[in-house]
């Protein structure tokens, strides 16, 4: 176990050293769109999205996992969520995510996520029938992500992912490998306040392949039709480095305050700042509002983002057992132009 918890711990703060310079570099718009497997960067969760995503700092539990995994390890016993997001409503796009952690003693936490895109049917086209009329295709993106993070203190919290990429069509299809790594801080003189650094879709470029990459042709003055493959470009993975903190304004056992902060540093495209509020009713009932801006959001010239910058959301949680046991649905939105927004329901439940 000792093994396990320097390697992790070293994992985490080698994170943060590579983090930081990529932080100072990134947030390049030049690069926008040159990068692929975009999925990476859609969140699949409900709670989250109520805070246009600027709860890293602060998130807990499985949905931690898309912003901090260091926030897994706050689970004291096990955690089942799924969710369903009507991504760009209107569009036909859903995403549909699943997740279980457990601990597995000693502060440690280990927990598997699936998440999928669906993007309804969409009908086939060629040079001859442009209009269509002779099928449709539906291609297929998910992300098996697998997670483990550790308490090392009262103070420090560490944690990592491994996710598996997949994305194809009948045709053609890439994989890849990518990871995450976060570190949580609480500081020793206020418990208030909390800080939160991760490095997220680090790994190897992909690449396209398949049958739908080939063209059959006959060469000029031959009687014989050659099919020939294509090569596709390799395309990198949209890495990112995500740092915030949270402070509770106010805390007791009958309301809650907090406020959330972040930065996003994107490797292909702008920077991203924000901030929410989450005000918590005797743990029962969460209301959250949330805000992340970039530069040209607003502007018809210069925006480069579907979101336009607001979000909120709720939680009702519902106690299912004298143990601490609950069962929380969970809504969040986020809006958008064009499109009618971004809308998340979701269910957790605390065994």
């Amino acid at each position: 176990m000792k093994k396990i918890n320097t390697f992790l711990l070293s994992t985490a703060a080698l994170a943060v050293c590579f983090a930081l310079p990529i932080a100072s570099q990134a947030g390049n718009p030049d690069r926008a769109g040159s990068a692929g497997a975009g999925q990476l960067l859609v969140n699949p969760w409900a709670q989250s999205n109520g805070l246009a995503g600027t709860n890293m700092a602060t998130a807990f539990g499985l949905e931690s996992i898309f912003l901090n995994t260091a926030g897994l390890a706050f689970i004291e016993k096990s955690e089942l969520a799924f969710a369903n997001t009507q991504y760009l409503s209107g569009s036909g796009i859903s995403v549909n995510s699943i997740g279980f952690a457990t601990t597995t003693g000693n502060g440690a936490v280990l927990a598997l996520t699936v998440m999928s895109m669906g993007f309804g049917d969409i009908p086939i086209t060629t040079e001859e029938l442009p209009e269509g009329g002779i099928g449709s295709f539906s291609p297929s993106f998910s992300n098996i992500g697998v997670s483990f993070a550790k308490a090392f203190s009262n103070s420090i919290y560490g944690g990592v992912t491994m996710r598996i990429i997949g994305e194809s069509i009948s045709n053609v299809r890439a994989s890849g490998v990518c990871f995450d790594a976060g570190i949580r801080y609480i500081s020793a003189s206020d418990e208030r306040l909390k800080f939160g650094i991760s490095l997220r879709n680090v790994g190897a470029p992909m690449r396209y392949a398949g049958d739908g990459l080939t063209v059959t042709a006959t060469p000029q003055g031959s009687p014989l039709a050659l099919t020939m493959l294509q090569r596709s470009e390799r395309y990198e993975l949209p890495s990112l480095v995500n740092i915030g903190f949270g402070y509770d304004i106010q805390s007791s056992a009958f309301f809650s305050t907090t406020l959330t902060g972040q930065f996003v540093s994107n490797s292909f495209t702008k920077d991203q700042f924000g901030g929410g509020m989450e005000v918590s009713f005797r743990e029962t009932l969460v209301i959250r509002l949330g805000y992340m801006w970039e530069p040209g959001i607003g502007s018809e010239q210069d925006n480069t983002s579907a979101f336009t910058g607001p979000a909120a959301g709720f939680t009702l949680n519902i106690p299912s057992n004298s143990d601490g046991g609950v069962i929380g649905i969970d809504y969040g939105y986020r809006t958008t132009n064009p499109f009618n927004g971004n809308h998340s329901i979701g269910i957790h439940i605390t065994i």
